[in-house]
């Protein structure tokens, strides 16, 4: 294929882009997202993903418009005369997304497929990157990379709008938890085909209780979803009355705001912690040998703590997180906490 031209960049007006994924990978994406914006002042940047995790991406200042499109409603869209936008990227290998593109955009750029024939009609298609060959920010990168457009900031980006967060800080004011020292979330589970990432729900209670002696008026909010509410209300009755139980009770936006409010956050790897990333606050990231850190962790992030496995990059899924010693995370999450007492 004939390396892409890209159009003057003052000329384009309209660009879509389709990232149908989850919420970890929508937010690793942003930076591409800003990128691509950046690099075309004048157009407008219309956002399709999931239906129910496209939300992260509403209100952040690159981003014109966000909503839903899945691979089967994408085959009932795009059939008016006309193709409305400029240009096109599309994350990923679903067939119905890049022909969904094509019928709406006059230039699409897509990843190289398993099937050749489906690039056929892409104005440019993106090498297929090896998995963990560089951090997923760069990995989203790829798919704009042969194209000029420089990335930049590589920061993951999300906004909580004031609204939010006037909303969580009169929650946490009603909850009677406003103001305690640490207000700190705990996020126990990744979602169920990575539980192995998960670092048992006793290291969490044990991790917690040294806080609490530590700091008397802690208070802790467990983050989660309804997949893992048995092991979160585990923790929360272990913990009683110093802590919040809101796994399964807020919406991702909610959820977002909440920890915006946080002083400090520890979680394993999945999308609340991406959240977390963007948001650029006072955190704690756990990460499996099999996904270490360089491949996820927060890029350029200004109060991160990383605790990688032991083992990190040696062995594949097998490794249990208990690897993971208390007495290791306490030793990085005392210093930190009493840096913010001080500050």
């Amino acid at each position: 294929m004939v390396q892409a031209v890209l159009p003057e960049r003052d000329a384009v007006r309209e660009i879509l882009v389709i990232h149908v994924t989850r919420i970890g990978d929508t937010l690793l994406s942003t930076p591409t997202l800003r990128a691509i914006a950046e690099y075309f002042p004048n157009a407008r940047l219309t956002v399709l993903g999931h239906a129910t995790r496209v939300d992260i991406l509403r209100n952040l200042p690159f981003i014109h418009q966000v909503g839903g499109i899945s691979k089967k409603t994408a085959g009932l869209r795009g059939w008016l005369p006309g193709k409305p936008y400029d240009l096109a990227f599309v994350f990923g290998h679903d067939l119905p997304l890049i022909r969904y593109a094509r019928r709406v955009a006059r230039r699409v750029v897509g990843q190289a497929q398993d099937n050749p024939a489906w690039e056929r009609g892409l104005f440019h298609v993106a090498a297929r990157l090896p998995f963990q060959s560089r951090h997923a920010v760069k990995l989203q990168y790829g798919l704009i990379e042969g194209l000029g457009i420089p990335l930049g900031d590589c920061r993951l980006a999300y906004r909580v709008t004031p609204d939010e967060s006037a909303w969580a800080a009169a929650e946490l004011q009603r909850r009677g938890v406003k103001g305690r020292f640490p207000l700190l979330g705990l996020q126990i589970a990744s979602f169920p085909t990575k539980g192995y990432r998960d670092w048992p729900m006793e290291n969490f209670a044990e991790l917690a209780e040294r806080v609490a002696a530590a700091y008397p008026d802690a208070h802790f909010l467990i983050f989660g979803g309804d997949l893992e509410r048995p092991r979160t209300e585990a923790l929360a009755a272990r913990l009683g009355t110093r802590a919040t139980h809101l796994a399964g009770s807020l919406s991702l936006r909610e959820t977002a705001a909440m920890m915006q409010q946080l002083d400090y956050y520890v979680g394993v790897d999945t999308g609340p912690t991406h959240i977390m990333g963007a948001l650029q606050k006072p955190m704690m990231a756990f990460y499996h040998p099999s996904s270490p850190s360089p491949n996820l962790a927060p890029l350029d992030h200004p109060a991160l703590t990383v605790i990688d496995h032991p083992l990190a990059g040696q062995v594949g899924p097998e490794a249990p997180m208990a690897g993971i010693s208390v007495d290791s995370v306490w030793a990085q999450l005392a210093p930190a906490l009493a840096r913010l007492r001080a500050a």
